[in-house]
């Protein structure tokens, strides 16, 4: 059923006529009065003269600096710039339709001359719009999006369209405030060329991933790049992946987000008027627009059209060991037995490369891995699990018949292709190699075989994905690539080596949807899938899987690290935001390398990286072959106790972590999370990217500097508790200088939270079944909320199946600390509470009880307000603690 008259006049009315002249000799001077920070610029592909500037209709006004860099661009386009004209709208079932008629000559070829714009009003917060050759299909990214019939009734939005020169404007229908508006400047799309530009309400600006920057991203002439890449971290260049999303912070503390759903190569521009410039090399325009109107909805509603995360085996979340380097099952074992001997929590041992034979994926050195397979059952007999590393590039360099999984390949037509129909042959750890295909359906088949056969040798738990851009030690195929427009597009976004097949295959090599032109920056989450897919086939459990390569919508299928940073101070503290802009983007599970991967550690970098690394959500210690040994056990005693610390206090917080992982999956909230998520109305909190929280109620402040003896942490307004409840801070919202001795990480509990704990052990097999505790973070009027998550923490699905128990765990005024079961199962079975910590309690109690029974050995402390109770409580029925 179509819109009816109200809606249809109501929409006709939105198409506002306003047309600027603009002389076809050139702009008046009035049109070129734009004030520098307001430019954009008119030469995208190249610099012009004056000449070759004002031929496009362009103004020049020279500046200080030089014409290239960052600064306002000397050719920029006058007010009222003829690109495209909106004609014909036409209500539609979900919003609203028109065409758009291109007016002006194209300074870049094979410009398309009619658009169909198509709008739909999606939900009461979110708006999409896509812009498409109206003559012909052309690639569109293939990501599962939601299926929306009809339209919101009622929109957070408002909405206008300016018919000459084409632009859309979406602002608040509370207050007005203008979000996205496209009118202030020319909308260009050809072949291998897109451009549209909005004004933003705001200079906080945070996405736009994946780069080594602060959590919020400088507008003053920044260009972004987008175009997945075998990079270790470094400023201002194209990394591991791509995420087009971004979320600004508007004055009053509202937010919205803006998401485009194009995989080629892009740059974004961001300008200090403020303003923000996507220029893409082919698809579509696909955006999503999300109202919020707070940041943590913002989220919610981007998770709603990309995925919201999968669910971690609880064992992930322990704590990782890896290096490049050990090169046998002996060294592997000794590692092993070293964390059992020096007291180390360990939950998963991973190799990387060393275990394979010859570096080729799914084989192993009969020599120095001789008894791989029973090293590896050895572990699960003694609850750590395995994972090892594997490489997208399949070698291709053996005889045909030795190596099953090319041979198969090539027999089942997996392998990407290259112009002349033959595999495309690159070169990785392996030598020569060729790439798996993973948009093609039979080659997920295929790796679902190969990882089975594998599987069957070798009882892996879970897949490290590395070199999946897919990464090329020669450019672009060891034939070259040929020398047509995919290679050579006539705009080039800013990819470190400055060509598209720098580093990776060539672009116009052919898969199974389209060209890798089109499906590069896909390539790791297309793995990623595949991969899921194989081992829950194979071990029927919850996969685990961390693969360096990402786009939108990957935190539903795997996580991830951030690759090869450095073990330096300032890596160290870009691992911050790293963690919280990819909570943002849907995939929580994420980690940096703790102590770093490059280069050497020192003993207090280590020390600060390992009480960091206890609060990312994925925990991995894993150096590069050649450097300092920095497993825990390789330092001296008291670094060693240190880091002891911080894993036994990460081990005893994991029902909390896995609790928030539980929300990501259910309601698509964030694990590791910014402080601006949780306090938006609070301007100082924006830009804070040195400290995080885990949910809304513990607030981790690292140390990020050598030789630190306090650190400076910004606490909202509100009672703040340390987690060891030896301290209070009651902040009107200010920053507070605190304590910190080498073996010390401050960690405080927000009041209002209760957070569940358990008794840390030597792995969560371990842990698991140990006893369970409450910190209970009174607010001043004594209340306090939290849940605890809990299932055999790895089958598939469970909270859909319904097989888990749930518990909400309230503090009330009247003095008393209650669980409600939500939901039971037999999963906790046998686990008992053992303590209650009340933080907060202003008067000396006299009596405690505990289902009605006396506690008898209970202690308080009136200088730091604490009470702790004993008691020995089933964790799987109801229970009421209380005090008078």
């Amino acid at each position: 059923m179509g819109p009816g008259p109200g809606l249809a006049a109501a929409l006709l009315a939105l198409l506002l006529p306003v047309p600027v002249p603009v002389s076809a000799r050139g702009p008046g001077a009035a049109a070129c009065e734009v004030s520098p920070g307001g430019r954009f610029d008119c030469g995208p592909e190249r610099l012009l003269s004056r000449a070759g500037c004002e031929a496009r209709g362009c103004c020049y006004s020279p500046g200080p600096g030089p014409r290239s860099g960052p600064g306002p661009p000397w050719c920029f386009f006058p007010r009222g710039y003829r690109s495209y004209r909106a004609e014909n709208l036409t209500a539609t079932e979900s919003g609203f339709s028109a065409r758009l008629r291109r007016e002006a000559a194209a300074f870049l070829p094979a410009a398309v001359d009619e658009l169909r714009l198509e709008l739909a009003l999606e939900t009461p917060a979110r708006l999409r719009f896509t812009l498409r050759d109206a003559a012909r299909p052309r690639y569109e990214v293939p990501l599962a999006t939601p299926r929306v019939h009809g339209r919101a009734p009622a929109t957070l939005y408002g909405l206008q369209v300016s018919q000459e020169p084409f632009g859309l404007v979406v602002c608040r229908q509370r207050g007005g405030t203008v979000l996205l508006n496209t009118t202030v400047a020319p909308l260009f799309f050809t072949d291998q060329f897109l451009q549209i530009s909005t004004s933003l309400p705001s200079r906080f600006i945070s996405g736009l991933g994946e780069h080594l920057t602060p959590l919020f991203l400088d507008t003053a002439w920044t260009r972004v790049t987008l175009w997945n890449r075998d990079m270790a971290p470094a400023p201002h260049v194209n990394l591991y992946g791509s995420h087009p999303f971004y979320l600004v912070m508007e004055d009053d503390g509202s937010a919205h987000g803006v998401f485009l759903l194009n995989s080629n190569a892009m740059d974004v521009l961001l300008q200090p008027s403020p303003a923000l410039t996507w220029r893409t090399t082919g698809g579509i325009l696909d955006f999503y627009i999300f109202l919020g109107p707070d940041p943590k909805s913002v989220v919610r509603q981007y998770l709603d059209v990309v995925g919201f995360p999968f669910m971690p085996p609880y064992w992930g979340l322990g704590f990782h060991l890896c290096r490049w380097g050990y090169s046998s099952t002996d060294i592997t074992r000794q590692v092993v037995a070293n964390m059992t001997a020096a007291r180390f929590p360990l939950d998963v041992q991973w190799n990387d490369l060393d275990y394979a034979d010859a570096k080729r994926d799914f084989t192993f050195n009969k020599k120095s891995f001789r008894d791989y397979p029973e090293m590896v059952r050895d572990f699960h007999s003694r609850g750590l699990r395995y994972i090892m590393i594997v490489d997208a590039g399949i070698s291709s360099s053996g005889p045909p018949g030795t190596y099953k999984p090319f041979d198969e390949g090539l027999r089942r037509g997996v392998f990407i292709r290259n112009a002349t129909g033959q595999p495309l042959i690159g070169k990785v750890w392996p030598g020569p190699t060729a790439f798996p295909d993973f948009t093609n359906p039979e080659t997920h088949e295929w790796w679902h075989d190969m990882v089975k056969d594998f599987h069957e040798q070798v009882p892996f738990d879970g897949m490290w994905l590395d070199m999946n851009e897919p990464s090329n030690f020669v450019e672009g195929s060891q034939d070259g690539c040929p020398n047509n427009n995919l290679e050579h597009p006539p705009y080039v976004p800013g990819v470190f080596g400055g060509r598209l097949q720098a580093g990776t295959i060539c672009a116009s090599s052919q898969q199974y949807l389209s060209s890798h032109y089109n499906l590069h920056s896909l390539y790791g989450l297309t793995e990623a899938i595949a991969s899921h897919n194989a081992l829950l086939r194979v071990r029927g459990k919850r996969p685990f899987i961390i693969s360096r390569s990402t786009f939108a919508g990957h935190g539903r299928y795997a996580g991830h690290w951030t690759g090869d940073v450095g073990s330096d101070w300032q890596q160290l503290y870009y691992s911050i935001p790293e963690v919280l802009l990819f909570n943002l983007f849907g995939v929580p599970l994420v980690g940096a390398d703790i102590c770093g991967f490059l280069g050497d550690t020192s003993e207090e970098l280590c020390v600060r990286w390992t009480q960091l690394g206890a609060f990312y959500p994925f925990m991995r210690n894993h150096n590069d072959h050649g450097t300092r040994p920095q497993e825990p056990f390789a330092f001296s005693p008291p670094a060693q106790a240190a880091m002891r610390n911080a894993l036994r206090l990460r081990y005893s917080l994991l029902p909390f972590l896995y609790t928030l992982f539980h929300r990501a999956l259910s309601a698509g909230q964030t694990v590791a999370r910014p402080l601006f998520l949780e306090f938006p109305t609070d301007p100082n909190t924006w830009a804070v990217d040195r400290q995080l929280l885990w949910g809304g109620g513990l607030l981790i402040t690292p140390v990020l500097e050598a030789g630190q003896t306090k650190v400076s942490g910004y606490f909202p307004a509100g009672t703040w508790y340390s987690l060891t409840g030896d301290s209070t801070i009651h902040s009107k919202g200010q920053w507070i200088l605190l304590p910190v001795p080498l073996d010390t990480i401050n960690v405080h509990v927000r009041a209002g939270h209760i957070l569940p704990l358990q008794e840390p052990a030597f792995s969560t097999a371990q842990s698991r079944g140990k006893g369970m505790a409450l910190v209970v973070a009174l607010t001043p009027d004594g209340f306090a909320r939290g849940e605890l998550f809990w299932d055999d923490g790895e089958s598939w699905e469970t909270f859909e199946r319904g097989d888990y128990t749930e518990l909400l765990f309230l503090a009330s005024s009247d003095a008393a600390v209650l669980s409600q079961l939500l939901r039971a199962s037999a999963h906790l079975d046998g686990v008992l509470l053992e303590a209650v910590t009340v933080l907060g309690v202003t008067s000396p109690p006299r009596r405690v009880l505990a289902n009605g029974a006396i506690v008898s050995d209970f202690s308080y402390r009136s200088d730091t307000q604490v009470l702790r109770v004993p008691v020995a409580l089933p964790m799987w029925e109801q229970f009421v603690i209380s005090w008078s």
